[in-house]
C-alpha cells in the first residue's frame, strides 16, 4: 500500500469513527430527553386527573342520587296500591292500610314519610278508599341533599271497595 491509499483508509476509518461516536452521543441525548419528557408527562397526567376527577365524581353521585329518587318513587307507588288494596276488601280498616303502606316503605329504608287514608273510619257502606303518601326527599337521601333539596314525592290512589253499595 502506498501513502495515498493509507491516508485515504485512515480518513475513512476516522470518518466512520466520528459518525459512530456522533450517533452514540445523539442516542444518549435522546435517552435523556425521553426520560425528561416522561417526567413532564407525569405532571400533565396529574393535572388532567385533578381537573377531570371532580367532574367524574359529581356525575357519579348525581346518578346515584337520581336512581335513589326513582326507587323511592316506585316504592311509594307500590305502597299506596298495596295499602289501598288492604282497605278495599270487606272488613279492611284504615289502620291495616296504613300498616301495609308503612311496611312496604320500610323495605327501602325510607324513614320519614306521611301516610293518610281517607275516610279514616271505613264503614261497610263506604264506596271508595284513598291512600296518600308524602315522602320528603331531604330526609331520605343517601348523598348530601344538593340535587333534590326541598322536593318531595307525593302519591295518591283511590280504589272502589269490593262489595260496596
Amino acid at each position: 500500500m502506498n501513502n495515498r491509499q493509507i491516508n485515504q483508509r485512515d480518513r475513512t476509518m476516522s470518518h466512520l469513527f466520528q459518525t459512530t461516536h456522533r450517533m452514540t452521543s445523539e442516542t444518549s441525548c435522546m435517552k435523556v430527553t425521553r426520560q425528561n419528557r416522561g417526567q413532564y408527562r407525569q405532571g400533565a397526567t396529574m393535572l388532567e386527573f385533578a381537573v377531570v376527577a371532580p367532574l367524574l365524581f359529581l356525575c357519579f353521585f348525581a346518578a346515584f342520587e337520581f336512581c335513589r329518587v326513582a326507587m323511592i318513587k316506585h316504592t311509594a307507588e307500590n305502597a299506596v296500591y298495596e295499602g289501598c288494596r288492604k282497605a278495599i276488601i270487606p272488613g279492611g280498616t284504615s289502620h291495616e292500610a296504613t300498616n301495609e303502606t308503612r311496611r312496604i316503605m320500610n323495605t327501602l329504608g325510607v324513614t320519614d314519610f306521611k301516610i293518610s287514608v281517607s275516610p279514616h273510619f271505613i264503614q261497610p257502606t263506604t264506596r271508595q278508599v284513598t291512600v296518600r303518601i308524602e315522602v320528603p326527599l331531604n330526609k331520605n337521601s343517601f348523598v348530601p341533599n344538593q340535587f333534590v333539596t326541598g322536593n318531595e314525592i307525593v302519591r295518591e290512589l283511590t280504589l272502589y271497595r269490593e262489595g260496596g253499595q
